[in-house]
This record gives structure tokens, sequence and C-alpha cells, in this order.
């Protein structure tokens, strides 16, 4: 399992590449795998990022087998919660 920093890394590179992926669409999810694959990782720390995640509201998890993420999805809250960071950035 990744240290506390790398979790958070994950959790925000996954966030962020949802958000492009789906320009504001909600409705648009991301495959799992691919999406693992493309950030380059590991499918544990995937899995545990996206239980975070869900736990706070800001995506939908599809499971696939051995608890993986088969399809995941960003929800209004969580493209909020992207919105306001960009704001922030800007």
């Amino acid at each position: 399992m990744a240290i506390l920093r790398d979790r958070k890394t994950y959790r925000e590179r996954i966030m962020r590449a949802l958000y492009q992926a789906a320009e504001g669409n909600r409705l648009l999810g991301v495959d799992g795998a691919k999406l693992r694959n493309d950030l380059g990782i590991p499918e544990q720390d995937m899995a545990a990022a996206c239980m975070y995640l869900v736990g706070e509201g800001w995506v939908v998890v599809d499971w696939g087998r051995g608890n993986t993420p088969a399809m995941v999805t960003l929800t209004h809250q969580g493209i909020r919660h992207m919105e306001t960071e960009e704001e922030g950035r800007g």
C-alpha cells in the first residue's frame, strides 16, 4: 500500500483525469483498467483511491471481479469539487 503522499497524489490524478475525460458531463464514465494503466497506478492503490473518492461522494464506481474498478464516473459533487479547484488555480 502506498504512503499517504502517494495516496493523495493518486486520488488527485484520478479526479483530474476523470474531469478532463468527462468535460463536465457526469454521464461519461471512464474504463477503470484504462484509467489505471494511463495513470500508472498499482491495482491495489487504484481500488483504495476509488473507495476514498466514493466515500467523499465525488465518484461512482462499477466494481469488477476482485474489487477492481470496472467503470469510474464523476458525480455532480465531483464535478463541482473540480470546478472549485480549477477556479482556485485560475
